[in-house]
């Protein structure tokens, strides 16, 4: 890298560690800067910077970190920084509140954008209206026509079907129990049987008992 990238970076480096006014190490700062500058030369510009003592470097086991030199800053009482940390709270206080804020605007603008408009609501209730009217037209004929069943009589159908299911069920049981007797001392298999006596299943036409 040239001198005067060399200058750049380390005048970047600095500003931005007077300007944060809190530790960092090179891989902090290489990023911080969004990599503007290689990593070789942050952590030169650092080692620099520190050797002449404009900013100033501490040593923990095998991490370094890097932090402006304070004694370029206005000394701090304890009553200011007490000041200062209730300013802190205070304005993370805000924060979280402006987050839940935004929060729920962000939900009641989901709410509002998944709703339909006043055009949307009317054109649904028109065809809704129509639907009904429709229905209702055809229910309206159904009664004219005089012939409907009744709730009677359409018990009673249910009734006998379910009467007439049960016979089909317990003639055919019996019939295969009676078949299955036979094919006990028959020589033959029990297709054959079948054929030999002309016997047709359900299976045979193609017909299934209705549960």
């Amino acid at each position: 890298m040239s001198k005067a990238k060399d200058a750049e970076a380390a005048s970047a480096v600095l500003k931005y560690l007077n300007r944060q006014n809190r530790p960092y190490s090179a891989i902090d700062v290489f990023n911080n800067l969004h990599k503007e500058y290689g990593k070789t030369s942050i952590v030169r510009c650092l080692e620099e910077l520190a050797k002449d003592g404009k900013i100033t470097e501490k040593v923990y086991g095998k991490q370094k970190v890097y932090v402006a030199d304070q004694s370029q800053f206005p000394s701090v009482d304890e009553t200011e920084l007490k000041a200062m940390d209730a300013k802190i709270a205070e304005l993370t206080s805000q924060l979280e509140q402006s987050r839940a804020q935004c929060k729920q605007h962000e939900r009641e603008i989901g709410t509002l954008n998944s709703a339909l408009t006043t055009g949307q609501v009317r054109d649904r209730i028109q065809e809704l209206t129509e639907q009904c009217d429709k229905k209702q037209s055809r229910v309206d004929k159904l009664k004219s026509t005089g012939n409907h069943v009744s709730l009677q009589e359409k018990k009673a159908i249910y009734s006998s079907h379910e009467t007439s299911l049960k016979a089909w069920r317990k003639r055919k049981r019996m019939a295969m129990d009676i078949l299955d007797a036979i094919l006990e001392g028959y020589p033959k298999t029990k297709k054959e049987l079948f054929e030999d006596i002309g016997v047709e299943t359900d299976e045979d036409c193609n017909v299934t008992i209705p549960r």
